[in-house]
Parts: C-alpha cells; structure tokens; sequence
C-alpha cells in the first residue's frame, strides 16, 4: 500500500506543541486541513505573508553563515498514537527562503506531557528519518520503516526557512484502556477503523465520514458521482475491532438536494469465519433499507451480532457526512487490540 494513502495521523485532532522559533510564520500554519496558498504581495509587519511555519535567518559569529549543524525544529503531538510510515515535508511557496535541509525524529509519551518536558528528553527522542536535502516549491516523501508506535514528531530543519505544511501518514493503535468495557465509535478513524473498499469518490474521500467531529461543508463528507447505470454506490469499513453494534448514525448534514434516497448497512464477520468482502453470502443485514432526508443525522437502534466489516449501501447514488457505528469490543476483540498494542511499544 502507498504509506500517503494511510490517515495522516497529525490531522486526527493533533496540534503543534513547540518550536525553536516562528517569527515569520506560524508554526499552527503546518497542520492546517487545507491545501497551503500565496497571495504574491500580500505584506505584514514582517514581510510577504506565507501560508506555513518560516523562522528568522540564523547566522553564525560576527555574521558569518550558520554552521552545518545549526537548526530550527518544531514538535507536533499526533492526533492518536500510531505507527508512522511516511513524513511528507511540503514547501509550496517557499522558493528562496526554504531551509537547505530537514530530519525528523519522534517520541512515545504517556499522558500529557508539556513542551518543556518534551524538549527536556533529548535521549528519549528516536530519529526515523535521517537528515536529506529540500527543494523549494515542492513536496517531498520520506518513508519511516519503524514498526514502534509513536506519539510526537520533531521536524528539524537545516538551518533555517520555511515549510508550508507537515504530513505524518500511518496506522492509528488505539490504546485498549480506553475502549475496554466502553460503548465507543467502533467506525471511528481515531479508534483504528478505517475505510476498507468504495465504489466510487469522485467528489470526496469516504474517509471523511468516520473522521473526528462534525462536518463543516458539503466537501467534508463523502460524495460520489451522479450515477447513471442501475445499481448502487456503498463503502466497506474495517471497524476498530471485532464487536457489536447497537446504534448507527447516519447523517447526511449539508447535503441538500444531493443526499441518497435511501440507505441500508450489512455487517462482516471476518474473523473467525473468514469471510470474503467479496462473498455476498457472507454479509448480514444489519440496518435494513431506510429513507434518508437532506441535511439530517438519522439514527437508528441495532440489534447486531459480532462483525469485524460494515458496509453502507447509498441508493443510488449521493453524499453522506459522517457515519457512527456505536457499540462494544468483543474478547477477543479487545484482545487483538491489546496485541497489537504491546507489539508496537
């Protein structure tokens, strides 16, 4: 699988924890949802106005250029602990003024620590991309092979500049105490689930409506194309583990006009049964066929059995927002979660 098509882990609610320095640009700036933009002559009090994170020019004794290890850095705490696989470093905009250089390293904290006891555990730190040459104007990929789980990352940049936005894609491990004896979101992208296949995302991705809170815009759900064949659109996902569902929500807020007619949901067990996505025997009628009204969260008692995959049936075609499957882990559920979470520390 392309490590870019993982959920980037930074944008399931994460933040910007610290920097060596912002003076011309926020550090905020690098997590921003959407894409970076330029309004060439757009002036402050500090100079052009850059849609990213830029620090001052370092300079070394007496004025001389910086030495080959001065630096800037600033640490973002993921969203979720997670297993990075890649580290996308974007410079759009910056052309004379991106830094000549970057590395990243990351950590794995429990609880909530401050800036000033992140920068303090300087040995704890774990470099997972060595340090390579930037171009300016550009994105740059850089694929992290550590199978730990982590919960901040550090960008270094060498020695000074500007990057436009900062992407951290890998797989979400949910912590099993949170979620031990719980009714949680068992379609949750922030809980490990995720988008398994789709037929169509012609106008947005499905990932959007099992992402953290409410949809803004119409953009911000997932949209297919107007159909013109028989039949139906529909997404498959991978719940956070093996449970049971009790209540579905489906809401097709700021869709009006453009919302399905109707929906159903079917349910997977695919662990121990080994069922196929692909074998429609194998699926089970979890919510029957419902009508659907715009702009409006529907929701919708359950009675489901142990499943592993849920599947949204949209007729015919249209957008939905958000997707919620509330419900509880199995044993043995929970147990592979708690597997998987001792596996990455």
């Amino acid at each position: 699988m392309d490590e870019q098509w993982l959920p980037d882990l930074l944008r399931l609610r994460g933040s910007v924890a610290a920097a060596s320095d912002e003076f011309y640009a926020a550090k905020e700036n690098l997590i921003k949802p959407d894409a970076p933009s330029f309004v060439p002559e757009m002036y402050d009090a500090k100079g052009q106005v850059y849609d990213g994170w830029e620090t001052r020019r370092r300079r070394g004794p007496g004025g001389t250029l910086p030495d080959d290890a001065a630096r800037d850095w600033v640490i973002v705490r993921l969203g979720v602990p997670g297993v990075v696989r890649s580290i996308v470093v974007d410079t759009a905009f910056f052309t004379g003024n991106y830094p000549q250089a970057c590395s990243a390293d990351a950590y794995s904290a429990s609880g909530y620590p401050t800036p000033a006891e992140l920068t303090a555990e300087a040995n704890r730190w774990q470099e997972i991309v060595p340090r390579a040459l930037l171009t300016g104007d550009a994105r740059h990929a850089f694929k992290v092979n550590s199978g730990r789980r982590f919960t901040h990352i550090r960008l270094n940049i060498f020695p000074d500049g500007g990057v436009a936005r900062l992407h951290v894609h890998g797989e979400v491990v949910p912590d099993p105490a949170m979620l031990e004896g719980l009714t949680v979101d068992l379609a949750a992208l922030e809980n490990g689930a995720d988008i398994a296949a789709r037929s169509d995302q012609f106008y947005s991705s499905p990932r959007n409506v099992i992402s953290p809170g409410l949809s803004r815009v119409m953009g911000e759900g997932w949209e297919t194309r107007r159909r013109r064949r028989p039949g139906y659109e529909w997404l498959v996902v991978r719940l956070a583990g093996r449970g049971v569902i009790r209540l579905a929500e489906i809401d097709t807020s700021w869709y009006r006009g453009n919302q399905p007619d109707f929906a159903s949901l079917q349910t997977l067990d695919a662990d121990p049964a080994g069922g196929s996505l692909a074998d429609e025997s194998a699926w089970r009628d979890l919510l029957p066929r419902v009508r659907l009204l715009p702009d409006t969260p529907h929701r919708f008692r359950v009675d489901g059995e142990p499943a592993t995959h849920v599947r949204l049936n949209v007729f015919p075609d249209g957008g939905v927002a958000r997707l919620r499957l509330y419900g509880s882990l199995t044993d043995d559920g929970l147990a592979a979660i708690r597997r998987r979470w001792d596996e990455t520390a």
